[in-house]
């Protein structure tokens, strides 16, 4: 009996999904905050978090490849990887703003922690 595969699906394709939160990684790496539904913002959280890990730990490949732009690279091994350097997990915070107005889905800002 197969219970729960360890992600939410949110009705897209696995290729589409995975093209989907490279961008909104990139964007909040980029920006540092992003506005986005409440469960995109917590699987992104999942994507974010390994993105900061691998680069504080000195594998470079698997963040070049989890992420697009040279600019963004840059600012992840440079700035937020010293950054991070104490710190053992928990890189970003959820903070859910309301709803949207269009079909009241539940919205929320996902920010890198300072």
């Amino acid at each position: 009996m197969i219970k729960n595969l360890g992600h939410r699906k949110l009705s897209k394709t696995g290729s589409h999904r995975k093209a989907m939160f490279c961008n909104m990684a990139t964007s909040l790496l980029l920006h540092e905050k992003i506005t986005t539904t409440v469960p995109k913002a917590k699987e992104l959280r999942r994507v974010v978090d390994g993105v900061i890990t691998d680069a504080k730990n000195g594998r470079m490949l698997a963040v070049r490849q989890a992420i697009h732009g040279r600019e963004v690279y840059n600012k992840v091994i440079e700035v937020l990887a010293p950054r991070y350097k104490e710190r053992p997990g928990g890189f970003t915070r959820i903070l859910r703003i309301g709803v949207r107005k269009g079909d009241a889905t539940e919205v929320a800002m996902i920010k890198l922690v300072d």
